[in-house]
């Protein structure tokens, strides 16, 4: 089987192309800037989803799910949030064809809308219009409600699962009675991300806040985690959002508190889509294709038979018949590929390429010595390992691939966070080693933005354990209290 990746050392970008496409992930569609998610990398979107559903759900909240157009006039009740979405925005304008007579489909220009519709960048605006008939009692709150459902926004420049016009993903939105429960809530779904990112996805995160510059449209905080990609450039991998009260009173959401008084709920957003995929890609894939997280991959061992006749074979199969159920039964997911269309040689370099983290293969020999070829798709070393007590072993050694990627990507993290000093530094670092540089900043956006524009390196975000540092900006000289992190992102 032909490969055909381009190393990640000589072009980062077209490598990661060639390992969803390869690895049969995704591909782009007939429409320009979407693309068509194939099985292989809707099962991974699967095994995201069913963890991060279930941890939802463990923490009060449940499913609901609501339009994907969204009057244009519920847009223009949130200043900031129509300004942050205008330009992403597609509109509909008219709800019927017809065939002009020469054989040409048109839009009838009879049927054009009385109102127009925004189909959903996001959610809040219709969520909260019909929070307002939900809420009336301090008895009705918290609302805590997840909608998983998909999202246009409209990109120029796309790339598969980072960034297309319309992707999937969650959106949680909740309300309150108080300012601190709706902060406490944003803090707590926070740091589910965080823990499903680094104990499922194998990802280490930095936890913290947006400046301002950086914030949801709409929001009075964004809460962020930070993941670090081998190119040595962020990616952000999840946020949560602190609304205040803006939503609520756009909507005019109000209940009767326990004194009997009418005030607007507090309220939380957060989401995490797609790119997941993209960072797992990124965080931990290699040359030969796509490394995957044991507790993420559709397929965590599979079984290639090599034998040299039908009675080889079957002794294989009936081995791998006894084993799967175990394995099974250990919550491993297990392929046995019999097909007789393709050399073994072919299967392994197809399980190498689609991440799968253990191979065995099975041999007449291996039959009479009681052995397996064990190979392990983060190292890529081979052993040979008794068959004897071969699904413990197995559950045991899955463990210790899903820590050893952990630990790898941590490793690369800690070598990138680097310190700098003076503006001539900070720009060393960016074009020399890339990668978190922490630094001081003066706290405005002026300066902020001048950065930005001067090295495409943002603030990706405050870190929550950071601690207070007397210091100088970088590059205004101005005081400053603490560093925050810098990096180029995707």
């Amino acid at each position: 089987m032909s490969k055909g990746i381009t190393s990640k050392n000589e072009d980062y970008s077209q490598w990661y192309n060639d390992i969803v496409i390869k690895a049969d992930l995704a591909e782009h569609s007939a429409v320009k800037g979407c693309m068509v998610i194939k099985p292989y990398g809707y099962s991974i979107w699967e095994k995201m989803q069913a963890v991060l559903d279930q941890k939802f759900k463990d923490t009060g909240h449940s499913n609901a799910y609501f339009p994907l157009f969204i009057p244009k006039s519920f847009f223009s009740k949130e200043a900031a949030h129509v300004e942050g979405f205008a330009t992403e925005c597609a509109v509909v304008t008219h709800y019927r064809l017809k065939n002009d007579g020469e054989g040409n489909i048109i839009v009838d220009p009879d049927a054009k809308l009385e109102e127009e519709l925004i189909v959903r960048p996001t959610s809040e605006t219709i969520i909260w219009n019909t929070f307002r008939g939900w809420v009336q009692s301090y008895r009705d709150l918290p609302l805590l409600i997840n909608q998983w459902a998909n999202v246009v926004r409209w990109e120029m420049r796309t790339r598969l699962f980072l960034r297309t016009a319309e992707f999937l993903w969650q959106e949680g939105h909740t309300a309150h009675a108080t300012s601190a429960e709706a902060i406490e809530e944003t803090e707590k779904m926070l740091n589910v991300y965080a823990d499903f990112a680094e104990n499922w996805m194998a990802l280490p995160v930095v936890k913290g806040k947006k400046t301002a510059n950086e914030r949801f449209a709409g929001a009075l905080d964004t809460y962020c985690i930070e993941a670090l990609m081998q190119d040595g450039k962020a990616l952000q991998a999840g946020t949560s959002h602190f609304l205040g009260q803006n939503f609520a009173k756009a909507f005019d959401v109000k209940f009767t508190s326990k004194e009997g008084k009418q005030e607007h709920v507090w309220a939380s957003s957060w989401g995490v889509s797609t790119r997941m995929i993209g960072a797992l890609i990124m965080a931990h894939s290699d040359d030969q294709g796509l490394v995957l997280p044991p507790k993420l991959a559709p397929i965590q061992v599979v079984i290639v038979p090599i034998y040299k006749n039908d009675e080889e074979l079957k002794r294989i199969s009936n081995f791998a018949d006894d084993l799967m159920p175990k394995l099974k039964a250990l919550g491993i997911s297990v392929k046995y590929d019999d097909r007789d269309s393709q050399r073994p040689g072919f299967k392994f370099a197809e399980y190498e390429l689609k991440g799968v983290p253990v191979r065995l293969a099975i041999g007449g020999r291996d039959m009479e010595n009681g052995t397996v070829e064990l190979a392990r798709r983060d190292t890529r070393e081979k052993s040979t390992i008794s068959q004897q007590g071969l699904d413990t072993y197995l559950s045991e050694l899955l463990d210790d691939i899903q820590a050893n990627i952990y630990k790898k990507a941590a490793d690369f993290r800690a070598t990138h966070i680097t310190p700098a000093n003076s503006y001539e530094e900070f720009q060393q670092l960016l074009e020399d080693k890339g990668g978190f540089i922490s630094a001081h900043w003066d706290g405005t956006p002026e300066t902020e933005q001048k950065i930005k524009e001067e090295t495409k390196a943002t603030i990706r975000c405050i870190p929550l354990d950071n601690e207070l540092e007397d210091g100088i900006c970088i590059y205004s000289g101005k005081p400053s209290v603490q560093r925050v992190l810098f990096a180029r992102a995707y």
